[in-house]
């Protein structure tokens, strides 16, 4: 059964592709995939502020979700359980590829390649400020104010006190208001 473009975001048809996925039917995977690609990428590369990095962690995400499609039981949205996973995969791809505690850089002192910077550069709006961000405090400000976890939350996934991740969303708001005002 092929997917046309009007369905394409249609939740209804999103819950039919897993349960296909879910009973080991691949070409639902491989439509699921197709679905879902765009916006696991886009919180992938918010989190992670590097285009390679974000295109090897969504692939790891949805091998993983090859893995563990069978124990999504819908208790959530797919959708909501799916942006879970990629947090998790891209902050612990985060962890693995440098001490990430230490690794607090703007996309300006990152060292990034001139040809990775100009593509960040194409970016429009907020996406483009938010990957200049230190990174806990665009890693904070990405869970929180646009996947919508608490701070508790946040606090758990980044291993860190409540009041840091407070405190990082201020230090983040505050770059991004500035950073604005001034564009």
């Amino acid at each position: 059964m092929i997917i046309n473009a009007k369905e394409a975001f249609n939740p209804d048809t999103i819950e039919r592709l897993v349960q296909r996925a879910q009973q080991g039917e691949q070409a639902a995977f491989e439509q699921l995939y197709q679905q879902c690609y765009r916006r696991v990428f886009g919180l992938c590369l918010r989190l992670l502020a590097d285009q390679a990095h974000a295109e090897d962690a969504t692939q790891e995400v949805f091998v993983q979700l090859w893995h563990k499609i069978a124990q999504f039981q819908g208790q959530s949205k797919f959708t909501t359980w799916l942006h879970s996973v990629t947090s998790n995969v891209a902050i612990s791809y985060l962890r693995k590829q440098k001490n990430w505690l230490q690794k607090v850089v703007s996309l300006e002192d990152s060292g990034m390649e001139q040809a990775e910077i100009m593509q960040c550069q194409s970016l429009n709006g907020l996406d483009k400020l938010i990957l200049r961000l230190p990174e806990r405090a665009r890693l904070v400000f990405v869970l929180h104010a646009v996947e919508g976890y608490r701070h508790e939350e946040v606090a758990g996934m980044l291993n860190m006190a409540v009041g840091s991740s407070k405190s990082q969303f201020h230090r983040a708001r505050k770059l991004l208001q500035e950073w604005y005002d001034n564009e």
